[in-house]
């Protein structure tokens, strides 16, 4: 018979194991051919990325961008639904409630894997089907190609829950034409189809169920360059017909967009929308005022600033700013108005623009020293 201790060993060798196979099968990392895949394996919950999915995804895609072998690597997700509807942010909240690590580690594991993506030595080939949103967004628009389908739907709704714009949109949305990036940062506008393309995020549009083929044929390429992967992407990008003739769904409202989009400050912003009175500002104001103050102030200057810093001086600038609201209010309210008690009536604090001073703005991108994120 096993002693006492050799036994809890057994069982805990055992836990150990079957918590192995179950967290791997969240993601999963196969090589093919000459590409490296990670399919996002959380379909029942839109393939919300979780801590474990990012301590698996990093450092596979380190190893494949070392390996001679290895010459693209393709991410995407299961279920037919999504790609990624974003970060997990109820374990977050709760994390946080708790006063666990927990919110310092993520967002910093998280980025980390965001700027990984950025700066990868090899093609990097997201294959956005479905909702793509916050975290979502992360492990896809960084990469040197993202192919979005007609049931790509695109969105950065964090200010709807007290956050801001994360996971880079700060170095990525300023970048978009006009003043698009700044537009969807503070609305959470969702951007679908071809439209994703069209607003300058997706670099491809393939039809959803051309999908396998395009995979078969990226995985067939024998030692392919950048070059090789995008005139494959576009072959099947030109032989997609569906919605090509429909103009652009913000065409109409470009003018529109860019003007009062432009303003300084979430005041002044609000000021021209009330002015303009159009039945498209109008709309912008009522969807404004659903959102969190705290979190528009954030993100306004967070895109500002962004605009003309590197990627890894926003991710920085960004992971202040995460801290920043995992020590408020209102990212725990919007968690739980949006995704807990599902009430969608969020008790912001302060509740008024007004009421969010720039001394308490400013303190929010204050580095914090030794536990500042160093990329």
């Amino acid at each position: 018979r096993l002693k006492p201790f050799n036994r809890l060993q057994v069982i805990l060798q055992h836990l150990k194991m079957r918590k192995h196979t179950d967290s791997a099968a969240e993601v999963l990392l196969e090589k093919k051919g000459g590409a490296g895949i990670i399919t996002l394996n959380r379909p029942k919950v839109l393939n919300a990325l979780t801590f474990s999915m990012i301590q698996q995804i990093y450092p596979q895609i380190k190893t494949w961008e070392q390996d001679p072998e290895t010459f693209l690597i393709i991410i995407k997700g299961t279920g037919g639904k999504a790609f990624c509807a974003g970060g997990d942010i109820r374990a977050i909240a709760d994390a946080g409630k708790a006063g666990d690590k927990m919110t310092q580690v993520f967002f910093r594991q998280e980025y980390t894997l965001n700027n990984a993506i950025g700066t990868c030595k090899k093609p990097y080939v997201a294959l956005i089907d479905g909702i793509t949103m916050g975290g979502g967004v992360g492990l896809s628009v960084h990469g040197h190609f993202r192919v979005a389908t007609e049931k790509t739907v695109f969105a950065m709704p964090e200010t709807a829950i007290g956050l801001f714009p994360d996971v880079g949109g700060g170095y990525f949305l300023p970048r978009l034409p006009g003043k698009i990036g700044y537009y969807l940062a503070l609305t959470g506008f969702r951007l679908k189809g071809r439209d994703v393309l069209k607003a300058g995020i997706a670099t491809h549009f393939v039809e959803s169920q051309k999908l396998p083929d395009l995979e078969k044929d990226l995985i067939a390429l024998k030692s392919p360059s950048k070059e090789n992967i995008a005139d494959l992407l576009n072959s099947y990008h030109v032989q997609s017909k569906i919605d090509q003739e429909k103009e652009f769904v913000l065409d109409e409202h470009m003018e529109k967009i860019n003007s009062l989009f432009s303003a300084d400050s979430m005041e002044e912003i609000v000021k021209k929308l009330k002015k303009d009175g159009s039945p498209f500002a109008i709309k912008q104001l009522e969807t404004i005022n659903k959102m969190s103050p705290t979190s528009l102030k954030l993100a306004l200057r967070q895109l500002r600033e962004g605009a003309s810093m590197s990627l890894q001086d926003v991710f920085t600038m960004e992971y202040r700013l995460s801290q920043a609201c995992m020590r408020g209010h209102d990212f725990y309210e919007g968690v739980r108005a949006v995704l807990v008690d599902k009430d969608q009536a969020p008790r912001w604090q302060p509740a008024a623009l007004e009421e969010v001073s720039d001394e308490f703005v400013d303190d929010c991108f204050k580095p914090l020293g030794s536990n500042d994120l160093k990329l």
